[in-house]
């Protein structure tokens, strides 16, 4: 027996399981999967967690459609080198993209597979020689196009739209940007100075990267005031430099008196990094809307995302 004295239990005062309230039910579980196809994956989903917030996210995404609210997608460069480009610009055709926005990487890497078919370079061995960056057409037209852009007033989005649509492009229908500038679709370009590539060619003018990256600024803040009752903004593997500016872009919004509330934020990452959380998914839609955080690799999380959009909108349900 121990030494020590012990807590006695007295009679519990319990209750029937059966009245309490649970957060899961045999209802929200996953059924085996019936038949071959997206409609019958969707349907064996369990209603739980992160498959919950994915058909969530899908239903919001068709509610601001309805209702004519901004549906912005907001993406780092990684999302266009692991080949997504495709499913944003069919998402785009389809209407359930009203706005673009992404850092200097996301730039240079759709101009690449534009221009020639392949982008991201092996930094290491390159790096090694001093080669890495040095493209020539990567640095020259699109330094061009900024000053270009810069003296015309246009943002660095719109000026590299319209170089890609005057330029012999080998696969033009996989450019993000130029199938947007043709859609009339803004697609916005956020740089800081000195981290991207073409930053360090003769042609990059400072002036005309502030200025231009001043004005995509001013284009995507307009674009966020119309995420006002019932928005949806994605955002996908930026770790710092759009949540940042997404979170400026609300603050400006709501300063100048317009209403931005009860709109949706969503993170899709395999990591869930401190900015995208707070900037995006938490701080945003502190005072009204919902903010989701969806953990996984880009190249599977947004061709299931758009799977179960489109899946959701051919059968008219919702979930």
């Amino acid at each position: 027996m121990s030494k020590f004295e012990q807590f006695k239990v007295p009679r519990l005062d319990d209750y029937s399981l059966d009245s309490r309230p649970s957060k899961v039910s045999h209802d929200d579980f996953a059924r085996p999967l019936s038949e071959r196809s997206i409609a019958g994956l969707i349907r064996s989903f369990p209603r739980i967690l992160a498959a919950r917030e994915l058909l969530d996210l899908a239903d919001r995404l068709l509610q601001a459609r309805r209702k004519k609210r901004a549906r912005i997608w907001g993406f780092g460069g990684h999302v266009i080198k692991v080949g997504l480009a495709p499913i944003l610009i069919d998402l785009m055709e389809k209407g359930f993209v009203t706005a673009l926005a992404t850092n200097g990487s996301g730039l240079i890497h759709d101009f690449e597979i534009g221009w020639c078919g392949h982008t991201s370079e092996d930094v290491e061995p390159q790096l090694a020689g001093g080669g890495f960056g040095m493209a020539r057409e990567t640095g020259e037209h699109l330094n061009r196009a900024i000053a270009q852009g810069a003296a015309q007033g246009q943002g660095i989005g719109e000026a590299a739209g319209r170089l890609m649509d005057e330029s012999p492009l080998r696969h033009p229908d996989k450019s993000l940007f130029l199938q947007a500038y043709r859609q009339g679709i803004p697609c916005t370009v956020h740089v800081a100075l000195g981290t991207d590539t073409i930053h360090f060619h003769p042609q990059a003018s400072a002036s005309a990267l502030g200025e231009g990256s001043m004005t995509d600024f001013r284009i995507l803040t307009r674009q966020v005031q119309e995420l006002d009752q019932g928005g949806v903004f994605v955002h996908m593997g930026s770790a710092v430099i759009l949540p940042e500016v997404f979170l400026k872009a609300v603050s400006l919004v709501r300063n100048s008196g317009r209403n931005l509330k009860d709109f949706t934020t969503a993170n899709l990452d395999f990591i869930q990094h401190y900015r995208p959380t707070q900037n995006v998914v938490r701080r945003p839609v502190a005072t009204g809307g919902k903010g989701i955080a969806l953990t996984g690799h880009h190249e599977i999380l947004l061709p299931l995302l758009a799977a179960v959009l489109l899946e959701k909108e051919s059968s008219g349900a919702t979930s």
